[in-house]
């Protein structure tokens, strides 16, 4: 019997111990999120793939009333813990506001958007993803006082050619196409589709010790629109945001090395501290850091500073949640294209596996 309960107890480990691997199936998703377009408001592409991938693993699937897809995996045990992870569907990008004629078209940007990246660059307009491009007056054509300042969107056009066709109020998205280079990820959206594949990988390892919710929440680079409402749905006992942070680790040329970067690419998961919008829950940061430590799990901590996640929005819903956000690094956040280290996301996944299996009441009472 002292066998039998010892290899019982070793055949636990070895399964608790199992690590998530990024494959073929993974990265197939992934290529089909972020090539999905998804500006914030209208959601519906990146949605339906979301529904589609969930549905046979969920027990419960709503879709509430701002687009937000909300799912619950229950637990055999009626006093588990509730853990809401969040990861935003949403995407920044351009909204049609006037027909100019001729296939020229006006546009805002949603979201924050670094108007230096625009000119010249492709983009995809409406539901059947026109090809078009973003127009301004050529270099050859401006002054040295208009070379020194940044043209402003207001002088900008998308140009979709005499046949193309757009109406007032379509969204639009850069036209970049995911790839895959070595160990790394380029695409557009990144930021946070690589966060809604990682939530959709762990709902289909869901741990039993635990009630999983997701949400794959809407308009996040508008405001944390979505998340404020899943949050007060959900009343959660704790959550995590799991996002994409920019990385600001390029060269400082300078001082030939960069010692002022928030996260960089290479190092494993991000963990935050405290951001613009939040300060995360110490006990869920320490348990974390526990987690990754034991389970060898690169891992590294987002510095203090700006921006923000949706852990924003939830911790203030009802009587107030602890959280705590989780982000793969990238670079070139709101631009045409990103990079991200196909590791970070493997390590991200892993350490958000084997904590959710871990986790309970005790990470917040000590």
């Amino acid at each position: 019997m002292r066998l039998l309960r010892r290899a019982k107890a070793l055949l636990a480990m070895t399964y608790k111990n199992i690590m998530l691997t990024i494959s073929k199936p993974q990265l197939s998703l992934l290529e089909k999120l972020c090539n999905a377009m998804s500006v914030s408001g209208d959601e519906g592409e990146v949605r339906r793939i979301v529904l589609e991938e969930v549905k046979p693993y969920a027990d419960e699937v709503k879709v509430d009333a701002l687009g937000s897809v909300l799912v619950t995996k229950k637990s055999a045990n009626k006093k588990a813990l509730r853990v809401l992870l969040d990861a935003h569907m949403d995407e920044v990008g351009f909204m049609i506001v006037h027909d100019d004629g001729d296939g020229f078209y006006q546009f805002q940007t949603v979201g924050s958007i670094d108007e230096r990246h625009l000119v010249g660059k492709q983009v995809i307009v409406g539901k059947d993803h026109t090809l078009g491009v973003i127009g301004a007056k050529p270099v050859h054509l401006t002054t040295g006082d208009e070379r020194k300042h940044t043209i402003d969107v207001d002088s900008m056009r998308i140009d979709l050619g005499p046949d193309g066709k757009a109406k007032v109020g379509d969204r639009a998205t850069f036209a970049t196409k995911f790839k895959r280079v070595g160990n790394s990820i380029m695409s557009k959206s990144i930021d946070d589709r690589i966060g809604v594949a990682t939530l959709i990988e762990l709902l289909k390892n869901a741990p039993k010790n635990i009630e999983l919710c997701l949400s794959f929440s809407v308009q996040e680079e508008i405001g944390l629109r979505g998340a404020t409402v899943a949050g007060y749905y959900f009343n959660p006992d704790l959550a995590i945001a799991v996002d994409s942070t920019p990385a600001r680790d390029l060269p400082d040329y300078d001082s030939k090395e960069n010692f002022t970067y928030n996260t960089k690419l290479g190092l494993g998961p991000a963990i935050y501290m405290s951001n613009a919008s939040t300060i995360d829950n110490p006990k869920l940061v320490k348990f974390l850091q526990e987690i990754a430590i034991k389970n060898k799990i690169q891992y590294q901590m987002r510095q203090p500073g700006g921006g923000g996640t949706n852990a924003g929005a939830i911790q203030g819903a009802r009587a107030g949640v602890p959280v705590v956000s989780v982000s793969v690094p990238h670079r070139y956040t709101h631009s045409p294209i990103s990079i991200s280290r196909i590791d970070d996301w493997k390590n991200t996944l892993n350490l958000l596996h084997v904590a959710l299996k871990n986790i309970n009441q005790d990470v917040l009472k000590r």
